[in-house]
């Protein structure tokens, strides 16, 4: 079914199913190439965790050696226990230092770690990118007139920025705190398995927490993510048509519509800071319950003298360590709460970028497709049918011949299928049924780059960019040198006012050509499409928006162009079609009527009518 351009898609993107693994596994596609920077990552985190878990031990050292020495606690310097309260001194000073190592070396460890993941993340994230704009070059017309620029401009800018965020200090920490809840709960269950049993009892609470919370704040950041799109859609689309706001004195109809997207978008965002800020303090609460059975349970053992669950009695030392275990035990579970929410917008950011990636374009090569050949522009529709919703018809049964060099006319009223007419050359959309081909080749058997090389557009509203006339026009053929891009703009009468201007042909344009006039714009536009020398051109009412003088000056341009080329003019002014070959009358998607200028005329027909009521307009 061929997709087009009436109304918008709803959006769709809630309804779908989302597969957190499969986001997930695509991330690492993006970064599996450089898994050495990863490799390199882990691996310091191990020892920076080591470093850090490893200070918990020395500290109950620090109580059973030199505070309170007990001789079958004290590992780490057995001699202090009988040593005078000098020594005692010297050796804790060197435990100290030994902690202040640790803590060093930890800290430096981790600085290196966070750098190398952020440096295999913005590698990872410049993939992501160029394979969004990719895929937004390899999308069909339909595809954006169905989407608002706003909401695809969304996933190259915020989506990517949940993702770098993620691809750095979120992803490391999150590495860094499940590495640093192994070697804990390892030491812990070496240590004294009864005693690291109840001292963990609380951590399957602070799982079901997590689990739950973290999935709701998932929920509400992507639809943070769709409302901050809609945003986006709705102030590009605000901007763009600033001039019709202000002339119909919509302001606040404007500003009241943003307000309730604007207020969306809060309210969205309310809702997932909501969960977020609730995770913290429940599991800082539940951390704050477990140093307290830490304390209570060991103190007693330790104060009574009696053994845990056939542990053997807690030493004091033991239960400075067990505190600071749990904290560390617990610091990573509330660390990786927080920031896993960051990871679900990140993984929500995902699925709306890869979303984009995956769409699959309305218009592709057949495997089977050839380069088409320099052509002379012999254009066939046989029984065209074409429509943009299944069971709409566009076009019904259109058939006409267009010989090389011939200028093609087509008019009718408003929606009649003009314009689906000529997106069918250059395969902006495809056939329904029929076929439409350029010298005796099926455009859908060629290559759609080979195909549009060969065809120049001229539109009604053309677009320039932000550069340089001399880069404006060079866009119609990029290897052209100076001399020829000038050629072209003498050819069409532009080179006189393009000499005028500021810089000349180094003018650098403003936004969409802001600062020059419509028919200014229009002859660029032409000069471009002269360039480009194309064998067969279209030509999109290029005329109706400009004045009576300026529309001779461009269609004086349009002579020079259009010799010895296959042309398809969508003429708004039928005064201007006068020397076509053949005029092709569309109503209701059929070709009514064909002749001459002058043929039709003589019928009094559809064409006569449209011609007369246009000349009585003008004459009023």
């Amino acid at each position: 079914m061929m997709m087009g351009p009436p109304g918008r898609a709803l959006n769709q993107e809630a309804q779908k199913p989302k597969d957190v693994r499969a986001t997930l596994a695509r991330f690492w596609y993006y970064v599996r190439r450089w898994w050495y920077a990863l490799v390199l990552t882990i691996f310091m985190i191990i020892v920076a965790t080591l470093c850090q878990v490893g200070s918990a031990p020395l500290i109950g050292q620090a109580v059973d050696c030199y505070f309170l020495p007990r001789a079958d606690t004290c590992w780490y310097d057995p001699a202090a226990l009988a040593a005078p309260q000098e020594q005692r001194l010297r050796g804790l000073l060197g435990l100290a230092l030994l902690m202040s190592g640790l803590f060093a070396t930890g800290a430096l460890l981790q600085g290196l770690a966070f750098f190398t993941m952020n440096w295999a993340g913005q590698h990872a994230l410049r993939r992501i990118r160029e394979d969004t704009f990719h895929q937004m070059q390899r999308l069909s017309v339909g595809y954006y007139t169905r989407n608002e620029a706003g909401n695809i401009m969304s996933r190259v800018t915020s989506d990517t920025d949940t993702i770098q965020q993620a691809l750095g200090f979120a992803l490391l920490s999150v590495i860094g705190g499940i590495l640093q809840l192994v070697v804990t709960g390892t030491l812990m269950l070496v240590t004294n398995l009864a005693y690291a049993l109840i001292s963990l009892s609380v951590v399957p609470l602070m799982v079901l927490a997590t689990l739950y919370i973290s999935n709701q704040a998932r929920k509400a950041f992507r639809t943070t993510r769709q409302e901050m799109g809609n945003v986006n859609a709705g102030l590009q689309e605000s901007i763009a048509g600033m001039r019709e706001v202000q002339a119909f004195n919509r302001e606040a109809e404007s500003i009241a519509q943003f307000r309730a997207t604007n207020a969306a978008n809060r309210d969205a965002n309310v809702r997932a800071a909501t969960f977020t800020s609730a995770l913290n303090p429940a599991l800082e609460a539940l951390g704050y319950v477990a140093i307290a059975i830490v304390v209570v349970v060991g103190g007693l053992s330790a104060l009574r003298g009696e053994a845990l669950l056939g542990g053997g009695v807690i030493s004091l030392g033991m239960v400075f360590a067990f505190i600071q275990y749990v904290q560390r035990f617990n610091q990573p579970i509330q660390q990786i709460a927080i920031l896993w929410t960051n990871l679900q917008s990140a993984v929500a950011g995902g699925e709306r970028i890869f979303g984009l990636i995956d769409t699959e374009a309305e218009i592709v090569d057949d495997p089977a497709a050839h380069e088409l050949p320099s052509i002379k522009g012999r254009v066939v529709f046989d029984a065209v049918h074409a429509e943009y919703i299944s069971g709409q018809p566009v076009l019904r049964g259109v058939n006409f011949v267009a010989e090389a060099g011939q200028m093609v006319a087509i008019v009718g009223p408003t929606g009649a299928g003009k314009t689906t007419i000529i997106n069918l050359i250059p395969r902006f959309y495809d056939v329904t049924a029929g076929s439409v081909s350029v010298d005796g080749h099926d455009v859908r058997s060629i290559t759609a780059a080979s195909l549009r090389r060969q065809i120049g557009i001229v539109l009604q509203d053309s677009f320039l960019f932000a550069d340089t006339v001399m880069n404006n026009i060079r866009y119609g053929r990029l290897e052209a040198s100076d001399e020829e891009v000038i050629a072209a703009a003498r050819l069409v009468a532009a080179h006189e006012f393009i000499e005028r201007l500021a810089n000349g042909y180094q003018t650098v344009l403003g936004e969409r050509g802001s600062g020059l006039s419509q028919g200014q714009r229009q002859l660029i536009a032409i000069a471009r499409a002269a360039l480009a020398d194309p064998r067969i051109l279209i030509l999109d009412e290029a005329t109706s928006s400009v004045d009576t003088r300026t529309e001779r000056v461009i269609q004086r341009a349009f002579d020079q162009l259009l010799q010895g080329r296959t042309s398809f003019v969508i003429a708004h002014r039928l005064s201007t079609i006068r020397n076509a070959d053949v005029v092709l009358v569309v109503q209701d998607g059929q070709i009514v009527e064909r002749g001459t200028h002058d043929e039709l005329l003589a019928l009094h027909g559809a064409y006569h009518a449209l011609y007369m009521s246009q000349f009585a307009q003008e004459k009023a």
